[in-house]
């Protein structure tokens, strides 16, 4: 009789374990637990310990409310100007419904990914080359709206969508650089042409400073000639400016027409 009563009552003691065991659900503090009970949704769970009616009268779904990075495969695209490239993005998101994220949609991480790649094949398709590589915050917002838009109604926030890279063809490559390289010839030209102008303008200054001094050309060669001798050359050739000599020349008598030179003058008679 007691062996008996024992057994029964080990028994109901195992018993109530595994059905505490079965009921107890360990929620962790990144996660949501969404509870259907025969079917049918009935509560949100919080982080920590929950319990539940185990043997499928009860089942907990957890969902993981952390950000997801999700990277988008290169989508070949046809920008608005027939360049064809390949483009591939990283998206970040994440659940803040819980329960229509399980209700709403069978895997929230699949459809968003293909939102994505449908969206960044539609979206950079209307805008140019150009615009692509060089507005790419713009497009960058413009694609995070527009899937955000499409996935609230599955309790998902889209909140950064950024291009990664954009590969052209070789042929286009080729083409890009040669017009970086005429660009920059061209800027070297104009750069080169405003060092010459400024060159001339200076020059220009500093010949009119010299020619308004009787003294600044002989002092500007007397400098050269130091400067020149720094360097400790055997042989200087240097050509003298005509305005050096032009004193001596004005001292020399100029001949006569007749090709005699001409005599000093005289002083005339009655004059003092």
């Amino acid at each position: 009789m007691d062996f008996g009563f024992l057994t029964i009552l080990a028994v109901i003691v195992v018993l109530a374990l595994i059905v505490a065991i079965s009921a107890i659900r360990i929620i962790n503090q990144y996660e949501r637990g969404v509870v259907f009970r025969l079917g049918r949704l009935i509560a949100l769970r919080n982080p920590g310990l929950n319990f539940i009616i185990p043997f499928g009268i009860d089942r907990l779904v957890k969902m993981d409310m952390r950000v997801i990075t999700l990277e988008v495969p290169p989508q070949e695209i046809i920008t608005n100007d027939n360049v064809t490239a390949k483009v591939n993005a990283v998206i970040y998101f994440q659940v803040i419904d819980a329960q229509r994220a399980v209700t709403e949609v069978l895997n929230y991480i699949n459809a968003t990914s293909q939102i994505a790649q449908t969206t960044l094949r539609a979206a950079l398709g209307q805008a140019t080359l150009d615009e692509l590589l060089a507005n790419r915050d713009k497009i960058n917002q413009n694609l995070q709206k527009i899937i955000d838009e499409q996935t609230e109604p599955w309790g998902i926030k889209v909140a950064v969508v950024e291009i990664k890279d954009v590969e052209l063809p070789s042929t286009m490559q080729r083409a890009m650089a040669k017009q970086a390289e005429a660009e920059r010839e061209k800027r070297a030209k104009i750069i080169n042409a405003e060092g010459e102008f400024q060159a001339s303008q200076t020059l220009a200054n500093a010949a009119q400073v010299i020619s308004s001094q009787q003294g600044a050309l002989q002092l500007r060669f007397l400098q050269t000639l130091v400067e020149i001798g720094y360097e400790k050359n055997t042989t200087i050739v240097f050509p003298i400016p005509i305005d050096l000599i032009r004193p001596i020349l004005d001292i020399v008598p100029k001949p006569a027409s007749d090709g005699s030179p001409s005599a000093p003058s005289l002083p005339q008679k009655g004059t003092k």
